[in-house]
């Protein structure tokens, strides 16, 4: 067998990919921990698992796969059962020509790969893989047609009971394997012919494989089951929440109903309750904006706006701001819809409309609980945009959200709440826009090469420091994994508040803030390309193309000292 420590140990000691010392060390531990040599090769961060993988392939004379991303097929998993894919450690990958493909952790274990030619009566060829894969990949594919995933702890009422079955087990897999994958929601979307299931992961849709169109409808009533919604009602938008606990982690989940001509479509959006609240310089804000942004929050009252589009990471910032002045001394309240993330100290109320609960409803009575600072999570209407700045008057910070494109366009959607410039001007200390781009992919990172035409409009001599991700496993293919932002701080300097007196365009204010000394978000976006950390293409895509062609072709402006 493959799995004999002699041949193994002896072929990776002859490829020089450990010494003789290591591999005795990782006999001991086999023997002691009970597991194979390449699990205690493994624990011991010797040798990537898939490094160790291959050199079994080459022993068996099997070829090697890596199954890490692989899109479950469920006609093919259903072919051999649960029992059998875990006592042989095995699962089919797909057929072609009458001839399927198993995955198996032992390439020359005879008597799984009987069993399984006379379980599915067709040639089998073993392809290895590695057991810690396979283990997982048995366990969401399982868990999705007739197996049970694991338990995730519904913190409803409405749900009590409804704890078994394969219905509920495809959509405890659904939210478990997202969770995983670190998608911020997930689309269900029903064709009259495929039930499409999709993962939002750093921003970008990705398919998935799922469960079958037959189980659409079963599905989505489970999911308004979970959240308390009318089960008999599928012509109408309906809008849910419920919270569930998984491996003592509690996660909030927004669901979203929308009745099409296919069949209702189900956007589920995750919101991680334990999520680590990040500094300023972990969300990518550079130190003289940080610092700028710090002596903001160290004024005793005004107000500081973040704008940008939904998804943008905007009340994340907000909460590292929060988490920045958070101290006993003062008395913090936020208005949230919904409460993301729990901190300590701080007194958070969740808006609720359907019972009057409204932001501004709620910012009148939060104004008479005596607070030093007020977070307000968006201001959508002219009343609550008029109580916030009001209360920025009046002797509190207050901290809100705003949709717009960039931090200048904030004045002109305040002017559009009916507020004077005036009081604009008495009330704003400044306005933070942000947008979030994709990482390069460490793992698959070159050096990337831009088009002349590229790096003309960027104003780029050369292409030093520039990355790109060839695309790898561990980011999906795309060259990207994980996001950070892209950020533009308009101070209210006395320049830029006599332009906004004067009623001044957007782009007047915009170009009177550059000369003042801020820098826009695409001069943010150009510095982290010329580090490494996202590409032009990723900048070109998310800001460029929402700034005017004056803006895009001036040189890149420096603060001054």
């Amino acid at each position: 067998m493959y799995e004999s420590t002699e041949f193994l140990g002896k072929a990776l000691v002859e490829e020089g990919l450990i010494d003789r010392a290591q591999l005795e060390q990782a006999i001991s531990l086999a023997a002691e921990a009970d597991c194979t040599l390449d699990e205690a090769i493994e624990t011991l961060a010797m040798l990537p698992a898939s490094r160790v993988a291959l050199t079994k392939a080459q022993i068996c004379e099997a070829p090697y796969a890596d199954i890490s991303q692989y899109e479950i097929n469920l006609s093919n998993c259903r072919l051999i059962p649960r029992s059998l894919a875990q006592q042989h450690l095995c699962i089919p990958l797909f057929v072609i020509d009458g001839v399927m493909a198993l995955g198996i952790e032992d390439p020359l274990n005879l008597q799984a790969l009987d069993q399984v030619r006379q379980l599915v009566r067709r040639e089998v060829d073993p392809v290895l893989c590695e057991p810690k894969a396979l283990r997982e990949l048995i366990e969401r594919a399982y868990a999705l047609t007739d197996g049970s995933e694991e338990a995730i702890k519904i913190d409803s009422p409405s749900a009590d009971g409804e704890d078994s079955g394969p219905i509920v087990a495809a959509v405890n897999t659904l939210l478990l394997d997202a969770i995983r994958s670190g998608a911020s929601d997930i689309h269900i979307n029903p064709d009259p012919t495929e039930m499409h299931i999709r993962y939002r992961i750093d921003g970008v849709l990705h398919k998935r494989q799922g469960p079958p169109l037959s189980m659409h409808a079963k599905i989505v009533q489970r999911l308004k089951v979970m959240a308390g919604l009318d089960v008999t009602q599928t012509r109408r938008p309906q809008d849910g929440k419920f919270r569930f606990t998984h491996c003592e982690r509690r996660v909030d989940i927004r669901l979203s109903i929308l009745p099409t001509i296919t069949g209702e479509n189900a956007v589920i959006r995750i919101l991680n309750a334990n999520s680590t609240i990040l500094s300023f310089t972990d969300l990518g804000i550079d130190p003289a904006t940080s610092t700028q942004i710090e002596q903001i929050l160290a004024l005793p009252y005004g107000m500081l706006l973040v704008t940008g589009p939904t998804g943008s990471g905007k009340t994340t910032t907000l909460y590292s701001a929060i988490a920045q002045i958070n101290t006993l001394e003062l008395n913090i309240i936020t208005i949230e819809d919904p409460v993301e993330i729990r901190m300590p100290l701080v007194r958070q109320v969740q808006v609720n409309p359907e019972i009057g609960l409204t932001f501004a409803s709620t910012l009148r009575s939060v104004l008479r609980q005596d607070p030093d600072v007020v977070l307000v999570g968006e201001i959508r209407d002219e009343e609550t945009a008029a109580i916030a700045l009001q209360a920025s008057l009046t002797g509190h910070l207050v901290l809100s959200t705003l949709h717009t494109n960039d931090a200048a366009g904030a004045i002109a959607r305040l002017t559009d709440f009916g507020l004077p410039p005036f009081v604009i001007n008495s009330a704003v200390s400044g306005v933070l826009a942000q947008r979030l781009v994709r990482r390069v992919c460490d793992h698959c990172a070159v050096e990337d090469q831009p088009s002349p035409l590229q790096l003309a409009q960027f104003s780029l001599p050369d292409t030093r420091g520039l990355r790109r991700g060839r695309g790898c496993a561990r980011c999906l293919q795309s060259g990207y994994h994980g996001r950070i932002g892209l950020y533009e701080l308009l101070r209210f300097t006395p320049h830029v508040q006599e332009v906004i007196a004067a009623g001044a365009s957007t782009d007047d204010i915009r170009q009177v803030a550059v000369h003042e000394g801020a820098r826009l978000m695409w001069h943010d976006g150009l510095d982290k390309a010329r580090l490494g950390l996202t590409t032009l293409d990723e900048v070109a895509r998310m800001v460029l193309l929402n700034e005017t062609t004056q803006v895009i072709t001036a040189a890149p402006q420096r603060r001054s000292a």
